[in-house]
């Protein structure tokens, strides 16, 4: 899996606006950064006091637990989408309103440690899924919100995702 895995997807496995998020991730073997980066944000989440997670840096700005609550759906429905196009679905997929899936999240109701932990078992699951694939299905591309994608391309973008936002609490919450 080495060349599939060590080189970033082409411009043409993501949509235009994601690739800020494919120039946050590190060279280097892609699913390799994806398990260290679970420990790495599970220790980041978890080192943040309980009493900051309704914390925000600006009235109407999401909070830190409405964050890791937005890379929890972010996951899980990347993964999903990656799922879906590895096992050769190739139905049109749509796209999600990220706001509303915050305010639908009630992350408020929930303790940060628990939202993390969550956070945490999700990508343990799909640390085991990513490395089920065969290094094909890794270029395999399916369409979703109007734009292509490959399985390598959500990967990517999952892991800058969480880089960015991670910077951003560390930048703007912290």
């Amino acid at each position: 899996m080495d060349g599939i895995l060590t080189q970033k997807p082409f411009p043409e496995e993501y949509a235009g606006h994601y690739s800020h998020y494919v120039d946050l991730v590190p060279e280097g073997p892609v699913l390799d950064i994806f398990d260290r980066q679970s420990a790495l944000t599970h220790e980041f989440f978890s080192s943040i006091p309980e009493s900051l997670g309704d914390h925000t840096y600006a009235f109407g700005k999401w909070t830190i637990k409405d964050i890791v609550g937005h890379l929890i759906d972010t996951e899980r429905i990347f993964s999903t989408r990656a799922l879906r196009i590895a096992r050769g679905d190739k139905q049109p997929l749509p796209g999600f309103e990220q706001d509303d899936y915050v305010k639908n999240g009630f992350f408020f109701k929930r303790s940060l440690i628990d939202i993390v932990e969550e956070r945490q078992m999700l990508r343990l699951a799909n640390i085991k899924m990513f490395n089920s694939f065969e290094e094909m299905c890794f270029l395999e591309k399916g369409m979703v919100n109007d734009n292509p994608i490959s399985v390598r391309g959500i990967i990517y973008l999952l892991l800058g995702h969480e880089i960015y936002h991670i910077k951003f609490i560390k930048e703007n919450y912290l």
